[in-house]
């Protein structure tokens, strides 16, 4: 029991150690600062983002609706009084108290609020707080650091700041710290002096960058004249710019106006600073081409002057602009669109000639699938006696004899082509041939008769005419055959014209198929022409697209 009593009584005494501690390290770290109102201000000592006033932040929580009001620790801020109150702000870990007060000041110096120093040279700055203060000690304070502690060369006298020398980083405000002891608490007044950094003075006149490219203009069209000119630093900035008129000698001062003068930029430390001067010609004449215009910029030193001159300016025909802009997108996607559009000719082109594939000829039943239509002079042809079958020669008997052996049959006789084409490819060089009403069984469907001899074929020759390109089965055949020969690279086809017409212009009824039609125009074809005394060339070109490899010879009927 004695042993729970003492343990209750060291609670409670600790409970109030701890209290009391609290209590006490609250009030070490409560300060008390004043502020001018109207003046520059910032918290110092701060390195939190925010500080939230309590009164807020308590009245907030019980319900008051009240907005919590937030400074910017080290954010400069004119102060007002609707700043006052108390602040708190975590940094370092410890939570950190302030009570601000911002109220007139009669005593403030006014006129020290605002100091314009000349780089590398010295000077001084007074504390305008100094004459509110109960007692002489002040503290400088840049940039939220003792300025005694930023190992620059200065020197402190009661209420002045000796800078020596004056650099460009002084730009800014500093603040100094007096103390006022008002009803036994003691309040830090905290006052600030906008330090402005100027350039050394300079005696220099103005400068023109030079441009003495001629400005070009439209007839018709107003113009404005620009000038730009670089004005050293001057205490008292009076700029002056004029643009004039040259004709023959005889000056004329234009209208104008300052278009842009960096003055807020005075408060920045800077060298130069540019102006623009503006005068307008309402309506640009071919008179004006041949007068010349000065810009003079002057100040207390000194002046410069530049003069241009006007040119037509050459005008960009819209046509030509389109052209261009069509002629590169025709070089960047009509090869794509072409090869889009003539995608199937590209296909046919390919295989007919550049990719013949090799084959033996014992995997074909036939050597020459042939395609034609009767005409009337090849049927009267074929009411009498044809000509006579011979033993079918080798290669080299067969080159030798076309001219001798051909030339007199053709002729004597003036048969059709399709007449001929029989003789000659199955009696004279050898080659089997697929003929339709010889070699196919009566009786099945033609579309699949058709379709199956082609695919036993090694090669199909159409005679197109007149009569071909009206006769529906013939075109089928056609048809089949280019289907063929895009989805089999082995099968050569040939056309043979007999007709003068242009394959673009020939327009049967019923029309071709699309397939058909786009075909015609690229695959390889031998023109025949029944007038023609002599057809040597004809059956030279016609022997050289022939198979190489004929498939095994049978017993003519």
């Amino acid at each position: 029991m004695e042993t729970a009593y003492f343990l209750f009584f060291l609670h409670l005494s600790l409970k109030g150690y701890c209290e009391a501690n609290h209590q006490t390290n609250k009030s070490d770290l409560q300060k008390h600062y004043k502020a001018a109102e109207g003046q520059n201000f910032t918290m110092p000592y701060c390195n939190c983002s925010k500080m939230v006033d309590m009164k807020s932040t308590s009245s907030s929580a019980e319900g008051g609706g009240n907005e919590e009001q937030f400074l910017d620790c080290g954010k400069l801020f004119i102060a007002e009084a609707k700043h006052s109150g108390n602040y708190s702000c975590f940094t370092n870990g410890n939570k950190l108290f302030f009570r601000l007060q911002v109220e007139k000041m009669r005593c403030l110096w006014r006129n020290e609020s605002i100091k314009i120093l000349v780089v590398s040279a010295g000077g001084q700055i007074s504390c305008p707080g100094f004459g509110c203060s109960n007692n002489t000690n002040v503290t400088w304070y840049k940039n939220k650091k003792k300025v005694s502690d930023q190992h620059r060369p200065s020197r402190e006298v009661r209420e002045v700041l000796y800078l020596e020398p004056v650099h460009e980083k002084d730009d800014g405000v500093f603040f100094c710290h007096t103390q006022i002891i008002e009803g036994g608490v003691t309040w830090t007044l905290r006052t600030g002096v906008e330090v402005i950094v100027i350039p050394p003075p300079s005696r220099s006149p103005p400068r023109i960058p030079v441009d003495n490219e001629p400005k070009e203009v439209e007839i018709g069209q107003p113009y404005t004249l620009l000038c730009k000119a670089l004005f050293p630093f001057e205490l008292n900035f009076s700029p002056k710019i004029e643009w004039y008129m040259n004709n023959d000698g005889n000056m004329t001062l234009l209208d104008s106006k300052q278009n842009s003068t960096n003055r807020e930029s005075l408060k920045k430390y800077t060298q130069e600073y540019e102006v623009i001067q503006v005068a307008t010609i309402n309506e640009v004449t071919p008179q004006h081409l041949t007068y010349t215009y000065t810009c003079i910029a002057s100040n207390t030193f000194g002046n410069i002057n530049a003069t241009i001159k006007l040119k037509r300016k050459i005008k960009e025909q819209w046509p030509s602009l389109v052209g261009y802009v069509v002629i590169a997108f025709l070089l960047v996607c009509g090869p794509g669109i072409i090869v889009r559009v003539k995608w199937l000719e590209i296909q046919l082109i390919y295989r007919c000639y550049f990719k013949n594939g090799k084959h033996n000829g014992d995997e074909k039943e036939f050597d020459v699938f042939l395609s034609y239509v009767w005409s009337p002079a090849s049927e009267e042809v074929l009411g009498g006696e044809i000509i006579s079958s011979r033993s079918p020669l080798n290669d080299e008997e067969g080159d030798l004899c076309i001219t001798d052996l051909l030339n007199e049959e053709v002729k004597a006789t003036k048969k059709p082509l399709e007449v001929l084409l029989p003789q000659v490819l199955e009696d004279q060089w050898g080659y089997r041939l697929c003929l339709l009403e010889r070699d196919v069984i009566p009786g099945g469907a033609y579309t699949n008769d058709v379709v199956l001899a082609i695919k036993k074929s090694q090669m199909l020759i159409c005679v197109l005419s007149d009569d071909y390109f009206t006769n529906s089965n013939a075109v089928f055949e056609l048809e089949s055959g280019v289907q063929a020969l895009l989805q089999n690279s082995v099968l050569k086809l040939l056309l043979l014209w007999t007709t003068k017409a242009s394959p673009s212009l020939i327009q049967p009824d019923p029309p071709l198929p699309t397939l058909v039609q786009r075909a015609l125009g690229v695959l390889p074809s031998l023109d025949w022409r029944s007038g023609e005394p002599s057809h040597s060339n004809f059956w030279r070109s016609l022997r050289k697209t022939m198979p190489k490899n004929k498939v095994k010879l049978v017993s003519v009927r």
